[in-house]
């Protein structure tokens, strides 16, 4: 079925998602750029860093099956809206707290909060999008992850400059209670959205599995049969680690090995965060437009993370590199190659599972991937303080950047052989 021309409604809901996801970085952004500053006043070390970025890591593993439930039960509408809230709230409060306690309550909370938004998209993407638009939607909006990313160094460095570290916080939390107006006014479902037309909702509905109207509470243990399940989790466990670190380490690694002055716009930041929006876009792209041309959905899928996954594995070699514009070009592939990975890997789950199913498989995946990010900062944390007490805390950095090369190969292995016998041609043929 083609796509109505001159309807394009679900375009306009997904800009909603787009807002929100732009939001939710540009929200968890602020601590690693802010990271030097609050190093001072707090008189941190890495591994005081780290316990804070677990604090994060955790809350927001417990909160994606949580939040992912929830969803579920209560549909997008009320579940993105509790959700988008609770993490402003929780941003804004970072800018009274005064202590390391006080850091690590604030940064539990907006973890899981936060958790909610990616549960809460793919399923609104379930929802307005046919599968062969779904990836180009998911790297829609996962592209805001990419602009509020883009947004943090440049409107970081100029809060922090004129008002101080508080009021940066508080400002940039402030943005989230905006965009609840927006969404609570104009979001809902299709089948409840007057302004769609029938010719727009037949092609949404054209090829999606299952009913969308009904919310239904769906076992764990029904969830747990699934090869998607397992294959997603697989993807999250092997390469969320990875790009926690290229959101919370990036601004600190710019700055120890190339003395970046961070009160400043990061050029090299907004390169690399820049390329992780064509990454996302065009991930979600490449794998529409072959599935357009006749490929399998599952084939196309899996080609496309293949090659972004090759795309990483050059960051292994930034030891050998010591020209920073040349390292900021690997590394913006590498953020790039993870967004495109991410665009496709969520979608699976939609492509595989009835609606009200998907929240609660990206949440039960998300949590464990999440998890594997819980031990993996405080890796960092030593490594890096041991080797800056050496005096090479560049051959720290090499050891986290070997380690980020080879995880999304791997990931993507252990994801094809799960999946290689499945033809996803129905729901039953998913299941293990």
């Amino acid at each position: 079925m083609q796509a109505p021309k001159n309807h394009n409604i679900r375009w306009f809901m997904l800009s909603l998602v787009f807002l929100a996801t732009t939001i939710n970085y540009l929200d968890r952004q602020v601590m690693g750029l802010l990271k030097p500053v609050l190093e001072k006043e707090f008189s941190w070390d890495e591994k005081d860093y780290s316990y804070i970025v677990m604090a994060f890591t955790t809350t927001y593993a417990i909160g994606y099956l949580a939040m992912g439930r929830f969803i579920d039960r209560v549909g997008t509408k009320i579940g993105y809206a509790v959700s988008l809230i609770v993490w402003s709230l929780a941003s804004i409060g970072h800018g009274f707290v005064k202590s390391t306690v006080g850091f690590l309550i604030a940064r539990s909370t907006l973890g899981i909060s936060e958790a909610g938004n990616f549960p809460a998209a793919i399923k609104s993407v379930a929802e307005w999008f046919p599968k062969k638009e779904r990836a180009l939607a998911t790297g829609i909006f996962n592209s805001g992850a990419t602009v509020g990313a883009i947004l943090a160094p440049l409107l970081v460095p100029f809060i922090l400059g004129h008002y101080g570290w508080r009021e940066t916080f508080v400002w940039i939390g402030a943005l989230g209670l905006l965009w609840i107006v927006l969404w609570w006014r104009f979001y809902n479902i299709p089948e409840k959205t007057k302004k769609l037309s029938q010719e727009e909702l037949q092609y949404i509905k054209s090829d999606q599995i299952g009913q969308t109207e009904e919310q239904s509470k769906v076992p764990l243990s029904e969830l747990l049969k699934y090869k998607v399940t397992w294959s997603f989790t697989i993807g999250k466990i092997l390469t969320d680690p990875i790009w926690y670190f290229f959101m919370f380490w990036l601004p600190a690694y710019f700055a120890d090995v190339f003395k970046m002055d961070l009160t400043k716009p990061s050029i090299p930041l907004i390169i690399i965060y820049s390329g992780t929006t064509i990454g996302s876009i065009g991930g979600g792209y490449l794998s529409s437009l072959l599935i357009k041309k006749g490929w399998a959905i599952g084939r196309a899928r899996s080609f496309t993370m293949l090659l972004f996954a090759l795309m990483v594995v050059p960051v292994m070699f930034s030891k050998y590199v010591d020209n920073m514009w040349m390292i900021t070009i690997i590394i913006a592939l590498a953020t790039a190659a993870h967004q495109g990975w991410g665009a496709n890997l969520m979608t699976t789950v939609g492509d595989k599972l009835p609606n009200n199913y998907v929240s609660s498989v990206i949440g039960f995946g998300g949590m464990l991937g999440s998890a594997a990010g819980i031990l993996f900062p405080l890796f960092i944390g030593i490594v890096l303080d041991t080797f800056k007490k050496a005096g090479n805390i560049n051959g720290g950095y090499s050891i986290i950047f070997f380690i980020a090369g080879v995880s999304y190969i791997a990931a993507w292995g252990i994801i094809w052989l799960i999946n290689r016998n499945s033809t996803g041609n129905s729901v039953s043929e998913t299941k293990i």
